[in-house]
């Protein structure tokens, strides 16, 4: 006798559209999450150096008052390993901000030294007798604009401005004293030497963070510590 083929339960697999859209999906959500982490790493990173600037304000701050002056900036162009580097040199104006001499950190979040400009009538040493460099009355020679092409002011008359590149670090200084290429006009303006800068917030084209020390805090600071008038 011959019987009727066993019967099996018929099996069913992923077809290749089935696994090509479970593949999209995963790769979706794998790039959702990796664009959340860097944005989160982005924000901290910000937040860092934010911080990182202010702490370079206060340290501005304290060395005025014990020493009556501003310190000078450090040469941007030498090597971390040299002796000199990260050690105010007077008298600069442009550079990067002495951190040796001031006991901070070299390097912001994303690798570059911050740029210093200090006026020269405040970073030099006070006359015999004087307990400070300059008075109340002494305006600083440095303008904060909200674009290079602007004559609109966002601050004037600064002793003092602090810079970081940013994320893309155009035109700041690297460990081994190595400018990094590159800038659009408003961030070439934070790094052109002169003592006009831009501030605004950052865009596909700008990302620089800028501080300043404000003339009335300064005097303030100063007056509340001796050292002025």
């Amino acid at each position: 006798m011959t019987g009727s083929p066993t019967e099996r339960p018929t099996e069913h697999g992923f077809s290749l559209l089935e696994l090509s859209i479970v593949l999209i999906v995963f790769a979706l959500l794998a790039s959702g999450m990796v664009g959340s982490l860097s944005g989160q790493r982005r924000l901290a990173d910000e937040r860092k150096a934010q911080q990182q600037l202010e702490q370079a304000l206060e340290a501005l701050y304290g060395f005025a008052i014990i020493h009556g002056r501003l310190p000078c900036p450090a040469t941007a162009t030498l090597a971390s390993s040299e002796a000199a580097a990260g050690q105010e040199s007077c008298p600069l104006e442009h550079g990067v901000l002495p951190w040796r001499t001031l006991g901070l950190a070299e390097l912001d979040p994303w690798g570059q030294r911050l740029s210093y400009f200090a006026d020269r009538l405040f970073s030099t040493e006070p006359a015999s007798g004087a307990r400070a460099a300059f008075t109340l009355s002494d305006p600083g020679s440095a303008n904060i604009h909200s674009s290079h092409g602007s004559s609109a002011t966002v601050a004037t008359a600064l002793p003092a401005v602090i810079v970081s590149h940013g994320a893309n670090g155009h035109l700041g200084f690297r460990q081994d004293g190595r400018q990094v290429a590159g800038g659009s006009p408003d961030e070439t303006e934070n790094a052109n030497n002169d003592s006009k800068f831009v501030d605004h917030p950052p865009d596909a084209d700008y990302d620089d963070l800028v501080r300043w020390l404000p003339p009335a805090i300064l005097a303030t600071r100063m007056l509340s510590a001796g050292r002025l008038p």
